[in-house]
């Protein structure tokens, strides 16, 4: 049980059975579109409640199955942003869509951190009803086209499927964000680094054999330098000597 899953399930239940204690706490809480200016909070505070004791069930065991490896993959702050992104996103995508529905329930944001476990691991086997196996991948694809069937028809169910819709589309959102800014972070400590710097970084490949006779003993003293102290101990006169044993292969820049 990682800490954010762990907090999400308790202040769920908690909120629940308070819900059970004082029912006219759902109405200040649940998301109305059209009472969003009037209620900010709502467009949160809906996660929190629930229908009933499948409706939070379901939602509950979700969060318990795809929560901690995505939150071990992501670490603890993006879990926690990724969770609330989908389901503000959640939120605003029934609003646009359903304007008159009012929603409640985790499970926009559950399906978000279901969305990001199919990216991570799209290939892993979830047995649906503990019996039937399907990749994360498809199930992504299969909840997609339900909610969208069930959506332009109305949700006569009575199940928020432009929130779920919404979920998958905020992780989607968060997680191309996070590469895009990975990558980002990678380009730049690639160009703050001089060319000269990432090459002596390959000191492991030199072939001390292939080095003249008498440049040798330096060589070795140097890598014994390098291995006792690192590269940062090199003189600027040591590091110009050390380029100069490089492997050609390795002079090329490493590749974004």
């Amino acid at each position: 049980m990682t800490p954010w899953v762990r907090r999400l399930l308790i202040a769920n239940v908690a909120v629940f059975f308070v819900q059970m204690t004082m029912p006219a706490l759902t109405g200040g809480l649940a998301f109305v579109p059209v009472l969003v200016l009037a209620r900010p909070w709502s467009i949160v505070t809906y996660m929190f409640l629930h229908g009933g004791v499948g409706h939070i069930l379901f939602n509950m065991l979700g969060l318990f199955f795809f929560g901690p490896r995505v939150e071990d993959r992501l670490g603890h702050r993006r879990f926690a942003v990724l969770y609330f992104t989908s389901g503000v996103a959640g939120a605003l995508l029934s609003a646009a869509l359903a304007p008159s529905a009012a929603i409640i329930g985790a499970s926009a944001a559950i399906f978000g951190v279901m969305f990001a476990f199919a990216h991570f691991w799209p290939r892993d086997q979830i047995l649906i009803w503990g019996v039937l196996p399907v990749e994360a991948r498809w199930l992504v694809v299969i909840t997609t086209a339900l909610a969208l069937w069930s959506g332009m028809g109305g949700s006569r169910g009575g199940v928020a499927d432009f929130a779920h819709l919404g979920g998958y589309a905020g992780a989607f959102l968060y997680l191309r964000w996070i590469e895009a800014r990975r990558g980002m972070a990678k380009l730049q400590r690639q160009a703050a680094t001089p060319a000269s710097e990432r090459l002596l970084g390959n000191w492991k490949k030199i072939n001390v054999a292939a080095a003249h006779e008498l440049n040798r003993d330096e060589l070795n003293r140097v890598l014994d330098k390098i291995s006792a102290s690192g590269l940062a101990s090199l003189t600027p006169q040591e590091r110009q000597f050390l380029s100069n044993f490089v492997p050609p292969d390795d002079r090329k820049p490493p590749q974004a």
